[in-house]
């Protein structure tokens, strides 16, 4: 018998710290044990990769790499490699303000570089040829003032494929990069094996498209449709849809698919497997670009002008876990799908997911298909407004039909967002994932992203304690007992 399962949605950035953002320290481990003690066994967070345009986490530098900001300041303390004990920043500002927080951080981190010594265990490390490689990108970005490696001097674009360019001349500037990369992954352990101690489990995720501006990208140019100066020729995105009238246009390089079979899907077998060292379960964001994707003329201005192209989905997937038998997926499939998207995703076997909110949505229409138990239901996710900003943003008459409607199916406990929270964990799916602003009760001050915008405030919530979180712990465990999801130690 499988055990119905139940699990937190929280990014790491936005976790209590004291530093202006959710990091690898105290708060991170208190939200751990947080969901120990309600007997939650999955928590769901955002890529980790170093954060790129607008600090969406899903245009990273690097599949590879981790973003600074996330390592833990106290605990280089702690270790030595800082002297004093920083001084907090930001530690109640409910909103994160990135530059001045990389600042601080950068400065601090400076700091502990110039005390640390190397160990084997980092010689080790930086054996993994994306290390140096990552090191040298980002050294090179700094150097040319942060614009795309494809405006580079062409000695220094080309670097990646005949090591021409002399960067030894950086060399402490890699470095740096090295240890910063270190300091993340060492610290990233420590964490993800605590909360295997306590029984959880991590779910990462995996944007599918890489941003142009990446290692991954400069790296591996053949496997996307680039032209001579390292530009795309056509970029990813959807076309309109439920979040815009124009569709949304991404900019992510879309895959040269034949290029890629003809190397073994390797890009993309290395790139999972790097993750699953790092997580327990892999969300794939944007599922159905293995069955179809939009294709999307570079010179576009929006998403309206694209062709749906097929994707070779069964045979990369056959690949995949052929080599990597024992991979846990799970299939982000929302929005708008032709039924070869569920096909696949079935084929497999791999979980897909249902977003509460839109079953009680008149105009959605993505709420037609069955309830199932190979599912992940939610309340919202990242790109969801949270359930109290969706319901107070209804009409009236909307707002009154769905609460008849939990009325009629038994939730009456005279708080309609409690009643959705337990109408969505009693779901039949063998795992619920909620939002932690939704456990909260927060409205759309609380809400994490707005899809096709940039910018403030995306990405910028946090949670300044855990106080908060704490009063609703009774409620919770309640209503995990209520739909038998409650993790028993």
């Amino acid at each position: 018998m499988i055990m119905r399962k139940a699990g937190l949605l929280m990014p790491v950035a936005s976790l209590p710290s004291n530093y202006g953002i959710g990091d690898f320290g105290k708060g991170c481990y208190e939200f751990i044990d947080f969901m120990k003690e309600c007997g939650i066994g999955i928590w769901q967070i955002l890529p980790l990769n170093p954060l790129g345009y607008g600090n969406s986490p899903y245009q990273p530098y690097s599949s590879y790499a981790g973003d600074e900001l996330y390592i833990d300041l106290d605990t280089l303390y702690q270790e030595g490699l800082l002297k004093k004990r920083p001084q907090p920043l930001g530690k109640d500002n409910k909103r994160i303000d990135y530059e001045r927080v990389r600042i601080y951080k950068g400065s601090q981190l400076k700091k502990a570089y110039k005390n640390f010594v190397k160990t084997e265990e980092y010689e080790m490390f930086i054996k993994e040829e994306w290390v140096y490689h990552y090191a040298v990108f980002l050294t090179l970005k700094k150097q040319n003032h942060f614009i795309c490696w494809n405006l580079w001097l062409e000695d220094q674009r080309k670097w990646i494929k005949d090591k021409n360019f002399d960067v030894s001349i950086y060399q402490d500037e890699i470095n740096y990069e090295m240890f910063i990369q270190y300091m993340f992954f060492k610290q990233w352990k420590q964490v993800k094996d605590y909360a295997g101690k306590m029984g959880i489990e991590i779910m990462g995720d995996i944007p599918f498209y890489v941003g142009l501006d990446s290692l991954d990208v400069w790296m591996n140019q053949e496997d996307f449709l680039l032209d001579e100066k390292g530009s795309p020729k056509f970029i990813a995105g959807v076309p309109p849809d439920y979040f815009s009238e124009t569709g949304q246009r991404w900019g992510n390089p879309v895959y040269n698919w034949e290029h890629l079979k003809e190397t073994g899907y390797k890009f993309w077998l290395d790139r999972i497997a790097y993750n699953a060292k790092l997580f327990d379960i892999i969300r794939i964001d944007h599922f159905r670009a293995f069955d179809t994707y939009w294709k999307i003329p570079a010179s576009c201005e929006t998403a309206i002008d694209g062709v749906w192209i097929e994707a070779p989905g069964y045979e990369f997937f056959d690949t995949l876990l052929k080599t990597y038998p024992d991979l846990r997926i799970v299939a982000e499939d929302l929005g708008d799908m032709r039924p070869e998207v569920y096909d696949l995703r079935d084929y497999y076997k791999f979980p897909g997911m249902k977003i509460i909110q839109f079953t009680f949505d008149p105009l959605e229409k993505n709420h037609s298909f069955k309830d199932r138990k190979n599912m992940i239901v939610y309340t919202g996710t990242h790109d969801n407004e949270t359930m109290m900003g969706w319901l107070t943003s209804q009409p009236v008459e909307i707002q009154k039909a769905a609460e008849e409607t939990l009325y009629k199916l038994g939730y009456e406990s005279g708080d309609i967002l409690w009643d959705f929270v337990q109408y969505t964990l009693d779901n039949i799916a063998e795992t619920a994932i909620l939002p932690v602003q939704d456990i909260l009760g927060l409205g759309n001050e609380g809400r994490l992203n707005v899809p096709g915008t940039l910018g403030t405030p995306n990405w910028e919530w946090r949670l300044t304690s855990m106080d908060e979180l704490r009063r609703k712990q009774g409620m919770l465990k309640k209503a995990l007992e209520k739909s038998h999801r409650i993790k028993v130690s």
